[in-house]
């Protein structure tokens, strides 16, 4: 499974952006993008989300009951 970080480092280099010019496009401050690719913990959702419409996904919270029923249906 692919990081958020990996991701987002992954699609602005296949775009062919500096970090500097992907925050600029996405409408957000150039240490989010730092911090999303530097794979930090405390990110503010609605920031990702910014960064993530850049390329037609976004997140959202998922419960843990969730995740193990989509475990099964893979097994």
């Amino acid at each position: 499974m692919k990081t958020i970080a990996d991701f987002v480092k992954e699609k602005r280099n296949e775009v062919n952006l500096t970090q500097e010019a992907f925050a600029e496009r996405a409408g957000v401050a150039l240490t989010v993008i730092r911090k999303i690719e530097q794979g930090k913990e405390n990110l503010n959702l609605e920031k990702v989300n910014q960064v993530l419409k850049m390329f037609g996904h976004t997140l959202a919270p998922v419960s843990a009951r969730e995740l193990s029923q989509n475990d099964e249906k893979q097994l």
